[in-house]
């Protein structure tokens, strides 16, 4: 079984990518945390196979949370789902050992699951 998390500090939002991806893929594990302190608990006890990460989260910032992550679990893969889609973050992103960057504001829930059908095949 696949492990997801995703780490967003809106819940709204959070609960609807949750929901998007249980749609298509049921039997997947899907964990959630509002912020980087909980994603390292979590990531700590049950490492996931794929993390979507926010960039601005309370307490840590998603692309150093990122760069700690591939330090210590260099096989998880990390995609970036945020509102700051700018050329810096997108290098800041990728330098940080992020794999994908999905823009929230035009990244279309059918992308997503595409995305994530690819990832786990």
């Amino acid at each position: 079984m696949h492990k997801i998390l995703i780490v967003e500090d809106d819940a709204t939002f959070r609960n609807m990518l949750k929901s998007i991806l249980l749609s298509k893929f049921p039997s997947m594990d899907v964990m959630e945390a509002p912020d980087g302190i909980e994603a390292w608990k979590k990531i700590s006890s049950v490492p996931p196979d794929l993390i979507f990460m926010d960039i601005r989260l309370p307490g840590e910032n998603g692309l150093i949370l990122t760069r700690k992550i591939k330090e210590l679990y260099p096989d998880i893969t990390i995609i970036i789902l945020t509102n700051h889609d700018m050329p810096e973050y997108r290098e800041v992103a990728h330098q940080s050992g992020a794999e994908y960057f999905l823009p929230k504001g035009s990244t279309k829930p059918g992308e997503i699951i595409e995305l994530v059908k690819t990832l786990i095949e």
